[in-house]
């Protein structure tokens, strides 16, 4: 699992769900609670309502009793009969209509009415008189006393559409007593139901438990309405004065309260659930989207957090895995003070303790490769000395060993020749031959005493502090004449102050003559002819030069101009020997000889000979 997904998590249990548990759990309280309290506030309103319907109710019908009793009705004339009946008529403004009928319940002459619009009093329809007289069975009333007042059946008044109910007032005593019957329509009470309820998010009906149905209401469309099949099971199966329950579809709360001295009639308080619980339901989803919110926020905390937090993290894998790369010089950059910062540290340290070892052991490394190569040189020239010492020493045996065999023969065909020459004259035409063959034996003589000369073991040298300078201007000054005759031009830089070597100046000299010899044979035939000569001091060692700017050594021939007996010289003379003998002075002196050469361009010779 991810670090970002545990982080998610531990901050669901930590944070999230204790708070959205417990706000649910006060939400639901809260709930429980108001609902508690709407039941009780709707029974308080359906318990005061029916008792104000009952008096509204009663109320005209006691006053239609008591207007009743004022009169004589059997002793008073017509027009004072219908007078009565007008003052049956002014007793209440829900009268529509007040009408005389015999002890048979039979119409007795015209009924006291008025048109609808023109006054307070409900209109009335003439047309529905008969239907008026038939809604009260008066023969219920003809034992009963003068004023004794009856409800007939509920119906719906013509002109205005609401509930009206036939009320009839015994007008004497005695079973032949006239009755009085008035109409009465509900529409004072549907103004007292709308009152009670105004500002409820429900609504309030009268209603009929034997009929059924709704009698008035605060909602004018519910009136002389079926009541719901379960309202009115529920109504009719319960008894107690004042209770409450629950419909499901729709969802509604209801109170419901008898109307006294009513029978059969019940005041009915109806609240939407969802309207009555809107605010702990609107606090509910205020809750599910501060929690929800609040969520996101911890999301997007979280995730910049981690991302943060993976990214310093990644910082100090990717030096880890540099290091294990080999790439020790590189450093972990990480921000902050804490625990990653302190292992971004701990790995820079790491990475530079790496670093340091890995350079002392590199170094260890190049100085033990510079010292194998050292000795490795050494070895070489050690090898390579051996080798030029033991071709030296052969050449040396094996010219010793010629020189020894030449020169007697040679000596004999000399010394026959300059006697063969002695008796004839210089015009006999054999004595030019003679002369050449001893000009032949004397070459022979010379080459075999080159020979004898190298063979030959040398005293040791005697190694002493020379001026570098003089040495070359004494060997310079026995052939200047020769190099300046031939056209060379000669340049000399002398060090200052004068640079002193352990040498042998004999055998230097010997040195110096025989490079310049090689020097003048290599310019024979170049255009530029230039000779330069140079001392130096470098490094505590001293050093004199050469330089020509002849024909060049071929790189084939590199290798080999310090054998005896080689040589690339267009006119072969001295048979090889100077560079060896060179090469073997400076050796002896505990020197060396460098060659730096390119074909066309010129040779320079530098020896370095310890300084004095």
């Amino acid at each position: 699992m991810r670090l970002y997904q545990q982080l998610i998590l531990f901050m669901l249990a930590a944070t999230v769900l204790p708070l959205a548990v417990v706000g649910f759990l006060l939400l639901s309280r809260a709930e429980a609670e108001l609902t508690g309290r709407i039941v009780s506030e709707q029974h308080v309103i359906a318990e005061t309502t029916a008792e104000s319907a009952s008096a509204e109710l009663m109320k005209t019908v006691d006053a239609l009793a008591r207007s009743a009793e004022l009169f004589n009705w059997e002793s008073i004339t017509p027009e004072e009969f219908q007078g009565g009946l007008q003052l049956l008529y002014g007793q209440s403004p829900a009268v529509s209509a007040v009408m005389h009928l015999d002890a048979l319940g039979n119409p007795r002459g015209s009924p006291v009415f008025q048109a609808a619009g023109d006054s307070e009093h409900p209109g009335f329809e003439p047309s529905a008189l008969l239907d008026l007289a038939r809604s009260v069975p008066v023969q219920t009333l003809r034992r009963g006393n003068k004023g004794q007042a009856a409800l007939g059946r509920v119906y719906a008044h013509a002109p205005s559409g609401r509930a009206a109910v036939a009320v009839a007032v015994k007008l004497g005593d005695g079973e032949d007593a006239p009755f009085a019957l008035a109409e009465v329509v509900f529409s004072d009470l549907e103004d007292l139901l709308a009152r009670r309820a105004a500002g409820s998010p429900g609504y309030i009906d009268l209603v009929d438990t034997t009929a059924r149905r709704v009698l008035a209401s605060s909602l004018s469309e519910r009136r002389l309405r079926p009541l719901e099949p379960v309202l009115a099971t529920w109504l009719v199966s319960d008894d107690a004065q004042v209770r409450g329950f629950r419909l499901d579809t729709p969802a509604m709360r209801v109170s419901a309260a008898r109307v006294p001295k009513v029978p059969g009639f019940e005041v009915v308080v109806a609240v939407d659930e969802a309207v009555a619980l809107a605010p702990v339901r609107a606090m509910r989803r205020t809750v599910l989207l501060s929690i929800g919110a609040a969520f996101a926020v911890l999301l997007g905390l979280g995730a910049l957090f981690t991302r943060r937090l993976n990214l310093r993290l990644s910082r100090v894998v990717a030096g880890a895995e540099a290091f294990g790369r080999g790439e020790l010089e590189r450093r972990v950059t990480v921000e902050g003070d804490d625990e990653l910062s302190e292992l971004a540290s701990s790995f820079n340290s790491m990475g530079s303790e790496l670093e340091s070892a890995r350079a002392r052991m590199l170094r260890w490394n190049d100085d033990l490769k510079s010292r194998v190569e050292e000795a490795t040189a050494e070895l070489k020239a050690a090898q390579a000395q051996l080798l030029e010492a033991q071709k030296l020493a052969a050449v040396g045996q094996l010219g010793a060993g010629v020189a020894h065999e030449i020169n007697n023969p040679l000596a004999g065909i000399l010394g026959n020749t300059q006697l063969l020459m002695l008796e004839r004259d210089e015009k006999d035409p054999d004595f030019d031959t003679l002369r050449k063959i001893e000009l032949s034996a004397k070459r022979c003589k010379e080459i075999t005493q080159n020979l004898l000369r190298f063979s030959q073991q040398r005293a040791r040298p005697e190694l002493r502090a020379v001026d570098l300078n003089a040495v070359l201007r004494d060997a310079l000054s026995l052939t200047e004449n020769q190099i300046k005759g031939e056209g060379i031009a000669l340049v000399s830089e002398w060090a200052s102050p004068p640079t002193r070597a352990k040498a042998d100046p004999g055998h230097l000299s010997q040195v110096v003559l025989a490079l310049v010899s090689n020097a003048r044979t290599a310019m024979m035939k170049t255009e530029a002819k230039r000779l330069s000569l140079r001392t130096g001091e470098r490094d505590g060692r001293c050093f004199f030069e050469v330089e020509d700017t002849g024909k060049g050594i071929a790189p084939e021939h590199r290798s080999r101009i310090f054998e005896p007996f080689f040589t690339t010289k267009d006119v072969w003379s001295n048979v090889g020997l100077g560079l060896s003998v060179a090469w073997r002075v400076v050796s002896e002196a505990g020197g060396t000889i460098e060659v730096r050469t390119e074909v066309g361009q010129g040779t320079c010779f530098t020896v370095w000979l310890p300084k004095a």
